[in-house]
Formats: structure tokens, C-alpha cells, sequence
């Protein structure tokens, strides 16, 4: 087994997926702020004592509606629970989306992405340090 493979690593690897889907559903949610009708989505809180047991396999396929037409869907929304946002506030448009609350979902999402990454950094750096490798 490769240092890569422990554990800890899978698990902040897993959390690291779960970042970049969740900043796709809300780029999805920016991008039709102004759609009549839109609601948005959110991924479920992340917890990693239920990721554990559970093994992430996020594949990618892609659907042909018509013949001329192609269609690419992401399997990794569902392997980690994507759902519709409960929306407090309808906008004009008729949909959910308040730009400030997604921006700063957002934000908060990248700061904990890079914290996420910065863990795994160190992780190895002291891996390779007490292995006797120089970090």
C-alpha cells in the first residue's frame, strides 16, 4: 500500500472532491441567478464518519438525447447527496437565488478547499519526514 492510499489521505481526498462538486452546483446556482423559475442547489453537509465506510467513486458519462445533440452529466452530485436548496427569499424571477448568499457560499467553500489541501500538504511533509526523506 502507497502512502497515498492510507486512510487519512483518502478521506482528505474525498473531502477535497466533495469542495469541487459543491463549487460546481453553486456556479451552477450564480450563473442562472436571473432564470425564471430556477432553484437552487446545495450539496449536504460533509461528515466524515459517514464517508468512511462508504467508498466515493465519482465516474463521468455522457447521455445522447437526440442524435445531433450530446449531453454530459456528472455522476459525483449524486454520490454525495446534491438536493434542493430550502429558499427563504423568492426573488422577482421567481426563483431562490440571492447572489450575495451564493458568493458567499462560495468563498467560505474555496477557504475550506484550501484549507482541506493544506492538511493534505503537511500530511506528507510529515510523512516523508519521518520516514527519513527530506520534506
Amino acid at each position: 500500500m502507497g502512502l497515498i492510499n492510507l486512510p487519512v489521505f483518502a478521506a482528505i481526498t474525498d473531502k477535497m472532491r466533495w469542495h469541487q462538486t459543491r463549487q460546481g452546483l453553486l456556479a451552477e446556482n450564480v450563473a442562472n441567478a436571473e432564470t425564471p423559475g430556477y432553484r437552487g442547489r446545495d450539496l449536504a453537509q460533509y461528515n466524515f464518519a459517514e464517508r468512511a465506510s462508504a467508498s466515493s467513486s465519482a465516474t463521468l458519462s455522457t447521455t445522447v438525447t437526440q442524435p445531433l445533440h450530446i449531453s454530459v452529466t456528472s455522476s459525483g452530485e449524486a454520490a454525495f447527496g446534491a438536493q434542493r436548496m430550502a429558499n427563504f427569499e423568492i426573488t422577482p424571477e421567481g426563483n431562490g437565488i440571492t447572489l450575495e448568499d451564493e458568493m458567499m457560499k462560495v468563498t467560505t467553500n474555496m477557504m475550506d478547499y484550501q484549507a482541506a489541501t493544506s492538511v493534505y500538504q503537511k500530511s506528507l511533509k510529515i510523512l516523508k519526514t519521518a520516514l527519513g526523506r527530506s520534506a
